[in-house]
């Protein structure tokens, strides 16, 4: 269970989300335009930016988790690949997921590689597993942070812009394992992608004016959509005439 209490996050020196308290006991999507504050929320749950308030994963500060405890409770996704060493194969980038698994000084187990190549399958990444991570498509790179965040084997996963720059086919196909992930994994998708949110179907945060609206159902009317994006929606499609 994710919990914030009297949560404030920045960015620079702005304010960008204020004073936010809920309850999250299951699954999260997070909404909003540009700049409402997505991505700044997800990378304080995870203490990687500065946060005033208190952010609680199972009745426990973030803050108190030493940092391989919090890998183990919860993984960040990343739109993209941006930081990498360009030669490290598919199967070698999996394989980092162990790391908080991992005992200091040793190399990973047969276990640890086991746990990353079953993954990989599961993903259907093994005839890239011998290939670099510079070699691959746009969609071929998602499903591999994904196998990487699996094979770290955290109860929360979050996942930022997953379909982004991806073409229909892979973004249906990355949809799809976000939404089995979901028998299995405590899930939190930011996007902008209306359609994306609709098909996952959690429950809502809605991030606007520095606050934080919370739907656990009927968030997707025209009406609500409407008003929340200030532009006219019908059936899920934004009306431009």
């Amino acid at each position: 269970m994710i919990e914030l209490q009297k949560l404030s996050c920045f960015y620079e020196d702005q304010t960008i989300l204020e004073n936010i308290s809920q309850k999250f006991p299951k699954h999260l999507s997070i909404l909003g335009a540009n700049g409402s504050g997505k991505s700044t929320l997800a990378k304080a749950l995870c203490h990687l930016t500065p946060y005033r308030g208190i952010i609680l994963l199972d009745n426990k500060r973030v803050e108190r988790y030493s940092a391989k405890a919090l890998a183990k409770k919860i993984a960040y996704i990343p739109t993209k690949l941006e930081f990498y060493d360009e030669f490290l194969t598919v199967g070698e980038f999996v394989l980092l997921g162990r790391f908080a698994h991992k005992e200091s000084f040793f190399d990973y187990t047969q276990k640890d590689k086991e746990i990353a190549q079953n993954y990989i399958k599961l993903l259907g990444l093994q005839h890239f597993s011998r290939q670099r991570l510079n070699s691959l498509s746009s969609g071929e790179t998602a499903l591999v942070l994904i196998a990487q965040a699996l094979t770290q084997e955290s109860q929360i996963i979050i996942f930022d812009e997953p379909t982004a720059n991806l073409d229909p086919k892979n973004a249906k196909i990355v949809a799809k394992h976000i939404k089995d992930l979901k028998q299995t994994h405590q899930t939190v998708l930011i996007t902008h992608d209306i359609h994306l949110a609709h098909f996952i179907n959690n429950p809502v945060l809605f991030l606007k004016n520095k606050t934080a609206h919370y739907f656990e159902e009927y968030f997707f009317t025209d009406e609500n959509l409407s008003k929340l994006y200030d532009v006219p929606i019908k059936s899920l499609a934004v009306q431009y005439d």
